[in-house]
């Protein structure tokens, strides 16, 4: 019964010495190395406690005493801070080669997801370059734009027809999910061609839920983003992230083999970005798969989703 007992203390006590080996060990490299100054770090935690409720503000005011360019050890994580608009400059503009990768949230590696992400792989990867080039070529090109004017007219007449429906009625107009429904509108027809709400109708809430779902779970602090040993435990809302991304996924690849279906017919035509991600797919499908295209279609109603919320 005791063995029971003693062993969380164990495991315990044998964590924290070897996060004291490894702040010894980081203290005595940083002597040699070139980093900038910063607070003084404590045992196990780094910097962490000086971050605040406020981080932008803790920030702030610890780049007012240490300069522009400071480090903070969170966890095991160095932490680079620019907190000038010259420095800024050199980090994004001058140096952004250098500086355009970005740290990956562990929860953001699970199902390989960021390995098929233009979000998420570095530039300097080959993968990367390939979907940007279909992205730029097939969704966020001027001619696509162009060609889906007709679309967007459509869809605002909705919107304001459904504005007018509710005023004769006498019901109160949620306008945020109101136009929430249109951009998601939008943006199915754009890739699908179709509809994932009803437009005159109180819909879309569980898209917008998972929506949300994902938005939290990608950006929430984690403690396994600043303590990797960490990863043998099960990370924070692993389960939940894992649900609403296979939600997602599932959705598109509905969407996907839909359409596969659908391009057997011999009189089928269609111009839709689905349809020509599905044709560069089959054409070079070393270059991109039906992983790459559900993906693609995640990341492009995040980043809408993204900019709806900010």
């Amino acid at each position: 019964m005791d063995y029971y007992y003693n062993t969380p203390l164990a495991l315990l006590l044998a964590w924290t010495l070897v996060q004291g080996f490894n702040l010894l060990v980081t203290l005595t490299r940083s002597r040699n190395r070139k980093l900038p100054p910063g607070p003084f770090p404590l045992p196990i935690i780094g910097n962490l406690h000086l971050l605040g409720n406020q981080p932008h503000k803790s920030l702030a005011k610890l780049a007012d005493f240490h300069g522009p360019i400071m480090r903070l050890n969170l966890g095991q994580i160095t932490t680079v801070v620019i907190s000038s608009s010259n420095m800024a400059k050199q980090v994004l503009q001058k140096q952004d080669s250098a500086f355009s990768s970005r740290s990956i949230p562990d929860i953001v590696k699970e199902e390989n997801f960021h390995m098929f992400s233009v979000g998420w792989l570095p530039a300097s990867h080959p993968q990367w370059r390939t979907l940007r080039k279909i992205m730029t070529s097939h969704i966020f090109s001027i001619n696509k734009l162009d060609a889906s004017q007709h679309l967007r007219y459509k869809k605002i007449q909705e919107l304001v027809g459904y504005c007018e429906r509710s005023s004769q009625m006498g019901e109160a107009v949620d306008i945020g999910a109101a136009i929430f429904r249109t951009m998601l509108n939008l943006l199915s027809n754009t890739l699908f061609s179709k509809d994932l709400a009803d437009p005159y109708e109180n819909s879309g809430e569980e898209f917008k839920e998972l929506m949300e779902g994902m938005m939290m779970d990608m950006g929430k602090p984690k403690l396994v983003d600043y303590f990797p040993v960490l990863k043998i435990v099960h990370p924070q809302g692993l389960r939940q992230y894992n649900s609403r991304l296979g939600k997602l996924l599932k959705l598109f690849y509905g969407f996907i083999n839909e359409r596969l279906e659908i391009r057997k017919s011999p009189n089928y035509q269609n111009t839709d970005v689905l349809d020509a991600l599905i044709t560069t797919s089959e054409q070079n499908p070393q270059e991109i798969d039906h992983m790459h295209i559900a993906t693609m279609c995640l990341v492009s109603y995040l980043s809408i989703f993204y900019f709806l919320i900010d």
